[in-house]
């Protein structure tokens, strides 16, 4: 099946292919695939970010700095997934876009303010953690209000870069070749701007969400693994009977946890701007669309909003406490107690690393007193 029509939703796309035979959508497999994955990405992504937000309301204990920057994650993800994803749906299942002008600027506004939180909160996560692992005597940058201060930025950073989408975003028409119908669709790129707004925009993002961000959080990784590699080499050995090994343990998972996010956010929208830079940048991307980019570009598509709804998933894979927490709200079993192993006090030396890194430092300074001491008498 030859894809004729190229004018959907969040792709960037607008045009149809005039050496194609028009396929009507009721005889298109994404039909039908699409809906339920997008319903799935709904239950998953409510479900799991709305548990996290309750997580944090609740639990006093679990308001540590890199838990705030999850809360941040996760508040982006619901706003996509409540404000965009019922409606984008709906972008292979039917011809036209049927929600009118307003909820086309929204969806569009929103799905860049989610992506510019996700990708800007990943890059402070890698940041706070390079800082805690390399550096955990300075307080300030692991603070709460610096990091309530940052997550604000972050989110008004965003909501400035999604203006052009909000502003520019509106609903254009074309006829489909040999019939006589003309649909509608929602479409990022003014037409009176020409090609060129449009190929600025497919880059800028492609730098802005993705190439940079990443690079960034590449050299703090870089730097993290360094760092560990050779303070863990020159531990004496004193130290690490002392419990330093396992802080040092705990700073790794942490670590391991945010590099999860971020190669998650990397796989999720990694197809999504290989297509918007083919199809904006490769002058003969029209004749060439077929079957192979039509599947290409679907499978981006539905990455990119499944990232939305993928960080809790991990979460409960990789976190021991969290995991504690959604057994408990979502599956009503493993209640936490005020006593023993499993109480979220006992455990939670694998998130909030505020508290490790005082306490290595305490740890530190009086097996060297007592060094010292021994020594001078």
């Amino acid at each position: 099946m030859m894809a004729a029509a190229i004018a959907t939703n969040h792709t960037g796309v607008g045009d149809i292919s005039d050496d194609n035979v028009y396929e009507p959508y009721s005889n298109r497999p994404e039909t039908y695939i699409v809906p339920v994955v997008f319903a799935m990405i709904f239950v998953v992504g409510v479900l799991g970010n709305g548990t996290l937000v309750l997580v944090f309301i609740r639990h006093r204990s679990m308001r540590s700095v890199p838990n705030t920057y999850i809360l941040s994650l996760a508040l982006g993800d619901l706003l996509v997934i409540i404000t965009c994803v019922p409606f984008t749906s709906t972008v292979y299942t039917v011809e036209s876009w049927p929600y009118g002008e307003l909820i086309c600027k929204l969806s569009e506004a929103t799905k860049d303010v989610s992506i510019g939180v996700s990708v800007f909160t990943l890059t402070a996560l890698s940041a706070e953690r390079y800082c805690a692992i390399v550096n955990p005597i300075r307080r300030h940058v692991s603070s709460k209000p610096f990091t309530l201060m940052t997550a604000v930025a972050i989110w008004i950073l965003a909501v400035v870069l999604a203006t052009p989408s909000a502003t520019f975003s509106h609903l254009a028409t074309e006829p489909i070749p040999n019939t006589n119908m003309t649909i509608e669709y929602c479409y990022p790129f003014p037409m009176e701007l020409g090609s060129g707004y449009a190929h600025g925009m497919v880059m800028f993002k492609l730098l802005t969400y993705y190439v940079v961000p990443l690079c960034v959080i590449g050299c703090f990784y870089l730097l993290m693994a360094h760092h560990l590699m050779v303070s863990t080499r020159n531990m004496p050995g004193e130290l690490q009977h002392a419990g330093q090994s396992g802080q040092i343990r705990a700073r790794k998972k942490v670590a391991k946890m945010v590099l999860s996010f971020v190669v998650i956010f990397m796989i999720s929208f990694l197809p999504y701007h290989v297509f918007m830079v083919w199809f904006h940048f490769n002058p003969y991307s029209h004749e060439e669309y077929d079957d192979y980019w039509h599947a290409f570009r679907i499978v981006g598509f539905c990455l990119s909003f499944i990232n939305s709804c993928v960080n809790p998933v991990a979460l409960y894979f990789i976190s021991g406490v969290f995991r504690k927490h959604f057994n408990r709200y979502l599956f009503c079993c493993c209640p936490f107690t005020r006593s023993g192993p499993a109480t979220v006090e006992s455990t939670i030396q694998d998130i909030n690393l505020t508290h490790v890194n005082s306490t290595s430092c305490r740890r530190l300074n009086s097996v060297v007193t007592s060094h010292t001491l021994g020594h001078a008498t």
